[in-house]
């Protein structure tokens, strides 16, 4: 067989191969060392086969705020130990639906299309040593679905799941000192392209105005766009900017609280995707200024 009748086999076989992934998959032509002519065709599934089947199955949210409400009401080991099947299963539940989280936000940011469940989830046990709530365990199901791994300062995408409590974020919720003047300076070197991020109506609507919101461990408002902001200018910032209220800001995170069955039904993704989808330009906007530490 020829050198181009073996491309051309190689490329009729991704194409096979398409036919029984997702239309999400990415075909890129990756040339190859001392090779002539048309390269070869890599197929680049953007999402794993776990993804894929996670679509399949619904996460049992009734089941999970059923264990969380019982977790609240008795948080302690012997409890806990008690209910160890019940919270496997739940567990399991819930990382079953950050999957399907996963999937559907890699169709519009495929930056995150390699991540699984386990990279975006947290331990379910407190770490006590400097907090005066001894209770061991949390009360809520987290997942930060972030490109660079859950624990980077890069902006992601977070769902909780709380009884009474849960959410939908997109952001950074914590920046250094240094990154954040260096975020500042971003947005006043460009502030005509952050206004249109986060003053466009949809945004505004869905998210609300800097430090308006207000989200605590026991209390989450409707919406939100901004954690905490100082009280007096930045150092070394203008005290007459016109735009005071984006350089006092201390993160650039923004959510919106959803009701406790948001995460079930034909079409919770859909609304979720929109969620994400709103606040994702002004997450990129602070990311590419995070790039440059990371």
């Amino acid at each position: 067989m020829s050198q181009a009748d073996e491309e051309q086999q190689i490329i009729k076989s991704g194409f096979q191969a398409q036919k029984e992934l997702r239309p999400t998959a990415i075909f890129r032509y990756m040339p190859q060392p001392n090779s002539f002519g048309p390269a070869p065709l890599t197929l680049l599934t953007s999402l794993t086969a776990k993804h894929k089947s996670a679509k399949q199955e619904e996460m049992n949210t009734k089941k999970i705020m059923h264990f969380l409400e019982g977790i609240a009401a008795n948080n302690n080991r012997q409890w806990f130990q008690e209910h160890k099947a019940e919270y496997d299963a739940v567990k399991a539940d819930f990382e079953k639906g950050v999957d399907q989280v996963i999937s559907c936000l890699a169709t519009f940011d495929e930056e995150v299309s390699h991540l699984t469940a386990k990279d975006c989830t947290y331990r379910f046990y407190r770490d006590v040593r400097f907090s005066p709530d001894k209770s061991p365990y949390k009360r809520h199901f987290g997942a930060y679905i972030c490109a660079h791994g859950r624990k980077a300062l890069r902006g992601g995408y977070y769902i909780h799941l709380q009884p009474g409590n849960c959410l939908v974020a997109v952001g950074c919720y914590w920046l250094p000192t240094n990154i954040l003047t260096s975020c500042r300076n971003e947005i006043m070197a460009n502030i005509d392209e952050w206004r249109k991020d986060v003053e466009n109506p949809d945004f505004a609507k869905l998210f609300g105005r800097p430090n308006e919101g207000r989200w605590t461990d026991d209390k989450v408002s409707k919406k939100g766009f901004g954690l905490a902001s100082l009280k007096t200018v930045p150092k070394g910032f203008p005290k007459d900017y016109e735009f005071l209220q984006y350089l006092r800001m201390k993160d650039y995170c923004c959510w919106v609280s959803v009701p406790d069955d948001f995460f079930e039904g034909g079409n919770w993704l859909g609304k979720l995707e929109n969620i994400c989808k709103t606040g994702k330009p002004m997450m990129d906007f602070i990311n590419n200024v995070v790039d440059d530490y990371e």
